[in-house]
């Protein structure tokens, strides 16, 4: 059997775990959950949360990775015990039924880069223009078959052909973007305001807990800590890498390029609109900030001809580098279960066109389940971190994280924070978000099963997975464990 691929550096495990964290939601929701609380109060939470829940998840992901040198479900089995293959499985489920529907959503970044452009973005009319595409069937259906297929293509090539050669040029290419949008932004004629709202905390919103619960949500799910990308990710590592440096780079880097995209996105508004028009479109919700509100902005600005194409083409990069890693995420479980990476490649890029038909032609199937899925991660980031806790936090520490050639070690804190700190942060953002869903969301039908953004859907579509992966857990523990560590790739 051919020997197992490994990242060619540090720089191009780090590059990779950047291209798997930095996505659409640091340019799209990242601006508008920042503004939705308070601005720069919104920053003090947000960076706290990256400290307390995304890094050690992080971490606990490359260690989880490293060790097992298998995919999420066959490191689960093979580290924790075949009894717990479930819950790999629950991760996995998660990040799969996130693929259907992203890559819908990096479909639409790849048109509206095409059209932007073509110069077809007319200030004027972009609310129509997204009505119009979002609403027709063909459209949204190619350009969602297309993103996969591309996708598909660099994880064939393999880890260091594909998937590293490949975040090699969307990262800096993405981040180099990022800057001159943020020059253009910050230099137009009353940026200052827009700036000033990002950067000068009004400390009283600190007494806000949906400010703090925001700011945990958002750090959770922009990093991608809990979604077993990186345990994917960390299968490829050297085994003398450093676990804690590579973690806290990746979710630097994942945080610079949010405040990036908060820097290009809200001085823009505020110096274009008034500000309660500015805050209107922080509160259009995620399609409709990006999709209505951007085009409306930059061409409204001088040189925004020049500039709203430079802005999609950045979203389509961190779109496409979040979307390979969760392919890559698909392909290694099966290729756990003995398939050749090619093969299984094949077969994932099948699964996806058909799983994501159904969000790229309705939006309200893409709304339910970016609900449905989007929340489970709060689950999937629990899983990771009592898998770690079911090896045992102290040897998890000492084997997988603090292994020779650390730059850097974690002490017994690190232990406090998996086994305690976590699960309380996570029992506060589900009662949360609960509440949320019973008093806020729907008080009338939260328990209906087929509203769109129902307590009611996740309970069934959540029952439903756990439900049957428990029931062939057997089953799955050894599939997962069939094929050697060291299939061909």
């Amino acid at each position: 059997m051919a020997r197992q691929e490994t990242f060619s550096s540090r720089w191009g495990l780090i590059v990779a775990g950047l291209g798997m964290a930095v996505g659409t939601g640091n340019m799209w929701r990242f601006p508008r959950i920042a503004a939705q609380n308070g601005g720069a109060a919104f920053l003090i939470p947000w960076l706290i949360f990256l400290v307390t829940w995304s890094l050690p998840l992080l971490i606990a992901e490359f260690g989880i990775g490293r060790g097992a040198r298998r995919g999420v479900v066959g490191a689960f089995a093979d580290l924790i015990g075949r009894r717990y293959a479930w819950m790999g499985g629950f991760i996995a489920v998660t990040s799969v039924m996130i693929l259907f529907y992203y890559s819908v959503v990096t479909g639409w970044t790849l048109k509206y880069m095409l059209a932007a452009l073509a110069g077809q973005l007319d200030a004027s009319g972009a609310e129509q223009y997204w009505t119009d595409y979002s609403s027709s069937i063909w459209q949204p259906l190619g350009f969602h078959a297309i993103s996969v297929l591309i996708g598909g293509l660099i994880i064939s090539r393999g880890v260091v052909a594909g998937i590293e050669r490949a975040n090699k040029v969307l990262i800096p290419m993405l981040l180099g973007l990022l800057i001159v949008a943020v020059l253009r932004s910050v230099t137009l004629p009353g940026a200052g305001r827009g700036l000033g709202f990002l950067f000068n905390p009004d400390l009283s919103l600190l007494g806000s807990y949906r400010t703090w619960l925001e700011a945990l949500t958002q750090s959770a799910w922009s990093t991608g800590a809990g979604w077993g990308l990186i345990l994917t990710y960390a299968i490829y590592m050297r085994p003398d890498e450093d676990v804690v440096v590579n973690a806290t780079a990746i979710g630097l880097g994942n945080n610079t390029a949010s405040v990036l995209a908060g820097m290009a996105v809200v001085p823009t508004a505020f110096a274009i609109l008034s500000e309660s028009q500015a805050l209107e479109a922080m509160a259009a919700g995620n399609t409709g900030l990006t999709f209505i509100w951007i085009p409306q902005l930059f061409g409204r600005m001088p040189g925004g001809g020049v500039f709203l194409p430079l802005f999609f083409m950045a979203l389509f990069c961190a779109a496409l580098s979040s979307l390979i890693a969760m392919i890559e995420l698909a392909t290694r479980i099966l290729m756990d279960a003995g398939m050749v990476r090619r093969r299984a490649v094949g077969w994932v890029i099948g699964a996806t066109i058909v799983g994501g038909a159904p969000s790229a032609v309705s939006l309200t199937v893409f709304e339910n389940q970016d609900w449905v899925w989007g929340l489970a991660l709060m689950i999937s980031g629990l899983f990771i971190a009592l898998g770690a806790t079911r090896f045992g936090v102290r040897r998890f520490r000492e084997e997988l994280v603090n292994v020779t050639g650390n730059e850097l070690n974690l002490g017994r804190g690190y232990e406090w924070v998996l086994t305690y700190l976590v699960p309380i942060e996570f029992a506060a953002m589900f009662a949360w978000w609960i509440y949320q869903a019973v008093a806020v969301i729907d008080p009338s039908g939260w328990w209906n099963p087929l509203r769109t953004l129902s307590l009611g859907t996740c309970l069934l579509q959540w029952g439903l997975a756990l439900v049957l992966l428990v029931a062939f857990n057997r089953r799955i523990a050894a599939a997962s464990l069939r094929g050697a560590a060291d299939t061909a790739r």
